[in-house]
């Protein structure tokens, strides 16, 4: 059911196989098996995607239901268990709208959880996950994924972050090649590489070391530093944020170790979807 939902939710069975982490041909296979079983095609096959069938969309509820229920069962033994505590991550802005759809969506289905959040700077993409001070991290990617388990949950343009009255300040859209000349502000040098590397623009850079976003934006403030940031979020009146048409988008992704069996963990990640997917 889990690989139904995903297809489903996706709608491509590539992209579902990402999100399972797993290889395409076992994916479809075990659909054609479910909808062998059920009597009834599930997906309308085109080469651009899926859609789902009449049945497959009375199949998709129910299918929902099933798991959530599954979920909640996991819940309540580890919470017998005394397991009823889940450490949660958190890279950002935590009034992001997705995290707080997440945050009443997983209120509502465990009540009973105590939900410890674990802010963290921008040095670590993990928040924490890799050292074993968090059991799951809403973060951005990329990042070194060895050992670990990751779900985009959004998609988000990138733009320059310069200060207001800065020439550039006025455009409509830049180029990382016109931003060639400028001062950047750096992580420290043990940050994961793949995470430096995709906020210096792809290669290196020279300006101030910071570790926190607040510390970014006084960077650009005070030295006329550039840097990097998702669109959509405030700014200062004295900053202004320009889209970088060449950038690859910044994904939000949730994240937790491979091969963790906790029931907690697991929801967490479903919920984060659906919140996410809204």
């Amino acid at each position: 059911m889990r690989y139904f939902v995903a297809v489903a939710e996706e709608r491509h069975f590539g992209r579902a196989a990402v999100r399972l982490h797993m290889s395409q041909p076992p994916l479809s296979r075990a659909i054609k098996r479910l909808e062998a079983d059920v009597g009834a095609l599930l997906f309308a096959r085109s080469p651009s995607g899926v859609t789902l069938t009449p049945v497959g969309t009375v199949l998709l509820d129910e299918a929902r239901a099933l798991l959530a229920h599954a979920d909640r069962v996991g819940v309540r033994v580890s919470a017998a268990a005394g397991v009823a505590t889940v450490t949660v991550g958190i890279l950002g802005d935590s009034t992001d709208p997705g995290v707080l759809r997440l945050a009443a969506a997983y209120r509502r289905s465990h009540p009973g959880i105590d939900i410890r959040i674990r802010a963290t700077d921008l040095t670590d993409p993990t928040c924490g996950l890799r050292g074993g001070l968090v059991d799951v991290a809403l973060t951005r990617a990329p990042f070194d994924e060895t050992a670990l388990m990751t779900r985009v949950l959004r998609t988000d343009p990138v733009g320059v972050v310069l200060r207001a009255d800065d020439p550039l300040a006025s455009r409509d859209g830049l180029r990382l090649a016109e931003l060639s000349d400028r001062r950047w502000f750096q992580f420290p040098q043990d940050t994961d590489p793949l995470w430096q590397a995709y906020w210096n623009g792809g290669r290196p850079r020279q300006g101030s070391v910071v570790r926190a976003v607040q510390e970014c934006l006084q960077a650009v403030l005070w030295n006329g530093t550039v840097g990097l940031a998702p669109l959509g979020y405030d700014l200062p009146a004295e900053l202004a944020v320009v889209p970088l048409v060449d950038m690859a988008p910044s994904r939000v992704v949730v994240v937790w170790n491979e091969g963790d069996t906790n029931p907690l963990v697991r929801s967490f990640v479903e919920i984060a979807t659906a919140a996410y997917h809204r």
